[in-house]
């Protein structure tokens, strides 16, 4: 069976083609803590830095992808306005596989079956690097905020709520 470190993900695949830089981080999934903020411990990184994927279909029927830090909650409210439409939801977990090709806990926002919009919350534009699912289970991929918005053509919103 091949290491976790000697794979390669559609993720890396598309930015090894696009030559953008980035730092492979693997992770412990044994004990089922694969959430954003036990990923963001387990690699030693700020919560801040380490940035979820959740996607989302819109009352337009389209579907929307949105990355925030881990520790934050997505704001339905300004997701929608951000993507100028009435409303979005989230999918339910067994959509996401048939249509990112990525499973819970390992949606990146590179490299889906479809290039979907994708907003980034606005704080991405404040740190010097940000990781991101490398789209599977137990890896993280960290690269330049400006190389991510450019490879997922996203952009940056005001997207997060207090809680």
């Amino acid at each position: 069976m091949a290491k976790t470190k000697d794979i390669k993900t559609n993720a890396m695949r598309i930015l090894d083609a696009e030559a953008v830089s980035y730092t492979v981080h693997t992770y412990d999934t044994e004990d089922g803590e694969i959430d954003g903020v036990s990923v963001a411990r387990k690699c030693g990184e700020n919560p801040e830095q380490v940035f979820k994927t959740l996607v989302t279909r819109g009352s337009d029927g389209n579907y929307y992808v949105f990355a925030v830090p881990s520790a934050e909650r997505l704001d339905l409210k300004k997701a929608a306005a951000a993507v100028n439409v009435k409303n979005v939801e989230m999918i339910h977990q067994k959509e996401l596989f048939p249509l990112t090709g990525y499973i819970h806990g390992g949606c990146s926002p590179v490299g889906m079956k479809k290039q979907f919009r994708t907003v980034f919350d606005e704080t991405i534009l404040l740190i010097d690097t940000v990781m991101v699912s490398g789209g599977k289970v137990g890896i993280q991929i960290e690269v330049l905020p400006s190389d991510l918005i450019r490879i997922t053509a996203g952009e940056t919103a005001d997207i997060t709520r207090a809680d």
